[in-house]
């Protein structure tokens, strides 16, 4: 009798090469390996596991993060043993948000940038010298640049695939619109979790927020610059568990687990069904709004003034003096926003 005949249990549970009549019987798994600059890429079993790498830096995002970043979800979703994608950090946190240092703090030395990429729109030269105060501002020029970050970043979202971020530590600022294109976030109950550059120099340019949170949370947090713990974030509904930290690797595999063991067109399915009522809420226009103001309020009398403190004094100083008056300097426990 055939074996897929219906004459062994569960057999929909096999994998997608499985089988003589598998549309990939004899055919080689996988490519070249790819050596990253800010993240490694490696499969076990069927889950698909990116790592931000940069444990020094607080994985602080670079021109390469979001290029990588794709390229890694892509591998992913075209490898058919793969069933879930997880995105993490190495070292005390998820993400800690842009490298503003190139800019901010050092006007965009070439030296100090992780790649010049000289001539573009992703030139730290060219961004630097579009964020003079003396100079004319050319919006597009900096819209051309950040919104292929979000481009990079919304992989999450628009891989065929279900992903899953997993938090610790914190994940703030720019790391916030990597988490929240995933389709599951889960984190550890102490992480800190918000945009606190809402206060000066930054929107959210992934405008994911009001679609995370809905309208009036969303505006909570960005009104106020305020953060959210991983307990608080799962009571909002923004993460799917908070367990404790030392409990994050396990409650996070018992999640791919369960994800993984599902046929990969069902996840398919299930997941282009759903993103379909979250797309047509708006998510490309949220995105693209986000980063005109994004750009712009880098541009206004406050945000100027920002930078040239984070040039004077560095960049750490000038975010302590954003943050230390509204309690939450390097702090990963806050007091609940109001419901």
């Amino acid at each position: 009798m055939d074996e897929s005949s219906g004459s062994r249990p569960a057999e929909w549970r096999d994998d997608l090469r499985h089988g003589e009549d598998s549309l990939f019987a004899g055919r080689a798994e996988g490519g070249p390996d790819v050596d990253y600059r800010t993240l490694t890429y490696e499969v076990t079993g069927r889950v698909a596991r990116i790592t931000f790498t940069r444990p020094d830096q607080g994985n602080a995002i670079t021109v390469d993060t979001p290029v990588e970043l794709s390229h890694a979800v892509e591998r992913a979703d075209l490898d058919p043993g793969v069933h879930v994608i997880v995105v993490s950090g190495r070292g005390k946190g998820f993400c800690g948000g842009y490298d503003l240092s190139i800019f901010a703090e050092n006007g965009g030395d070439p030296s100090q940038a992780v790649d010049p990429r000289t001539g573009t729109v992703l030139d730290p030269v060219v961004q630097a010298r579009n964020h003079d105060p003396n100079r004319t501002w050319d919006p597009m020029i900096d819209y051309a640049m950040m919104s292929r970050f979000n481009r990079g970043f919304a992989s999450l979202l628009h891989a065929n695939k279900p992903t899953v971020a997993k938090l610790h530590g914190f994940a703030v600022a720019g790391g916030t619109d990597i988490a929240l294109y995933a389709d599951q976030i889960i984190c550890a109950d102490d992480t800190k979790i918000g945009y606190p550059p809402t206060r000066v120099w930054g929107i959210p340019a992934a405008g994911m927020w009001a679609h995370r949170l809905g309208d009036q949370r969303a505006k909570r947090l960005l009104f106020t610059g305020d953060c959210l713990s991983g307990r608080q974030a799962h009571e909002w509904g923004l993460a799917v568990d908070a367990p404790p930290a030392a409990e994050l690797d396990d409650r996070t595999e018992e999640l791919l687990e369960r994800i993984a063991r599902m046929p990969v067109n069902q996840l398919v399915m299930a997941k282009l069904a759903l993103n379909s009522a979250l797309l047509a809420q708006g998510v490309a226009n949220s995105g693209m709004i986000s980063t005109v103001f994004d750009g712009i309020s880098r541009h206004t009398r406050e945000g100027y003034a920002f930078q040239q403190r984070a040039a004077t004094a560095g960049f750490r100083e000038a975010v302590r003096e954003r943050d230390e008056i509204n309690g939450d300097w390097k702090r990963a426990q806050f007091r609940s926003p109001p419901e």
